[in-house]
């Protein structure tokens, strides 16, 4: 009696069981998500670098069929998402308010009727039920008494203190009590009998109601396998003629690159057979004589102005006499700048990844495909004997005023505000160390105090005495 409650509570729980799935099937969708929008910020950052980058041709096509494979991969598992939550999280929750119907006090009605139906079919039942532990406790306490009485009249016998009568008394007792023996067990039998005879209709009216139970729980359990097979094959890309395609293109995208091919572009466009500009003859033009950033006066190394001379007290423009003639290549600097590992994130450095992302950006590749480079040359060999040792040992008389180091500390002359990203600024009457000597263009390379490398004007400065 009342063991049908677990099968009553198993409806409340199908309820739950509905929630969960629904968490479950939203959690997932959640992740599929957020891993579509990752592939799409990382293919739109790669791409931006391997398209900036020195890659060129068939190869850099192929890999940035990479980029295109994650773009397309992102869009699949945006609609995964976009199945899980439209149809089949939608579906559990219209499946389950059609299952469940709540009451105004609480608790759901399939819940109250399969109560109400076990309690109904196991009221007579339960009823007699009742009378046949009703029936054993009178028996009981009648073996109970008939065997206490027996047990006086077995004392008194033995006891010359008990007169006829009272012993006369005892053994009525006894005959009373096994006549009550006998009355309560026939009782006893009769309720058991009885009780026997209804357990075939209270065992019929039960299972009734528990296949009603059964019947709602397999539409469950139906329901579930039918949905879960739906999220698999919602989940299942392998199946997805559009991801096989995918990877299909991406393999064909990879098998063109031409090794060949892109080192005959690379001739054609950034080798010997390029489009030539040789010098021809040029009349001098007013124009020249305009105001150039250091990366015009590269190209035009006559009619150089310069600007931003402030001068102060007495001091005037003189040019350094101890520079040479010693080409400053102008990626000089950008060999100070220390070049990206792509497996440093690996490393305990005790940084995260997104403090890096600028890194990654701006330090992936040594240089970018569009990169300008220096026109400036000399046919000057390095061991020019004016600037060195001699052949015979003996240090150049003609260099005692230049120290044999390549270091020089020097004065800034003038205020000088850099025009560009590799040019120092300074202030009249500022210290700072020459790194490398004037180049043809009139530009050295030097290092402020606080560390800072760049380009100045060479003859906006005088050596320290």
């Amino acid at each position: 009696v009342g063991n049908y409650k677990r099968t009553v509570k198993r409806i409340d729980d199908g309820h739950r069981l509905c929630n969960d799935l629904m968490n479950c099937i939203h959690e997932r969708a959640r992740i599929e998500k957020v891993y579509a929008q990752q592939l799409t910020e990382w293919a739109k950052r790669w791409k931006q670098l391997v398209e900036k980058g020195p890659q060129y041709g068939t190869v850099e096509r192929a890999w940035c069929a990479f980029m295109s494979e994650a773009e397309k991969v992102s869009e699949l598992h945006l609609e995964v998402k976009g199945s899980l939550m439209n149809e089949d999280f939608e579906k559990i929750k219209n499946w389950q308010k059609e299952a469940f119907h709540k009451q105004m006090m609480g608790g759901f009605k399939e819940t109250k009727e399969a109560e109400d139906g076990f309690r109904k079919a196991q009221k007579p039942w339960a009823k007699k039920l009742k009378e046949v532990e009703a029936a054993k406790k009178a028996y009981h306490a009648a073996c109970k008494e008939e065997k206490l009485a027996i047990s006086r009249e077995t004392n008194s016998k033995a006891d010359p203190a008990l007169n006829p009568e009272q012993l006369k008394k005892l053994q009525d007792k006894v005959e009373k009590s096994k006549q009550d023996v006998l009355k309560t067990k026939e009782k006893y039998e009769k309720s058991l009998k009885e009780l026997d005879n209804a357990t075939p209709q209270y065992m019929e009216n039960m299972e009734q109601v528990f296949e009603q139970c059964q019947q709602f729980e397999e539409k469950r359990l139906r329901f579930f396998r039918e949905v879960l097979l739906e999220v698999q094959k919602h989940l299942d890309l392998s199946n997805v003629a559009s991801y096989k395609n995918i990877y299909r293109e991406l393999e064909q995208n990879i098998k063109t690159a031409d090794a060949v091919e892109d080192l005959r572009w690379f001739r054609a466009n950034q080798g010997p057979g390029m489009s030539m500009n040789w010098p021809q003859f040029e009349e001098w033009s007013a124009d020249l004589n305009r105001t150039l950033s250091r990366r015009e006066k590269k190209k035009a190394s006559d009619g150089v102005t310069l600007t931003g001379i402030n001068q102060t007290g007495d001091q005037v423009s003189q040019p350094n006499k101890h520079s040479s003639s010693v080409s400053v290549q102008s990626n000089t600097v950008q060999s100070v700048q220390s070049s990206y590992n792509p497996f440093e994130d690996e490393e305990d450095t005790g940084s995260t990844v997104s403090e890096k992302e600028d890194n990654k950006i701006k330090n992936v590749s040594s240089y970018e495909k569009n990169q300008s480079y220096p026109t400036d040359w000399s046919d000057e060999e390095s061991n020019n004997p004016f600037s060195s040792t001699d052949a015979n040992g003996d240090t150049n008389p003609f260099d005692e005023d230049t120290p044999p180091a390549m270091e020089v500390r020097v004065r800034a002359l003038y205020d000088y505000e850099g025009q560009e990203q590799d040019e120092l600024s300074f202030k009249a009457g500022d210290e700072l160390t020459k790194m490398e000597n004037e180049d043809e263009q009139g530009w050295c390379k030097g290092r402020l105090d606080n560390g800072q490398v760049g380009l100045y004007p060479a003859n906006y400065v005088e050596p320290i005495q």
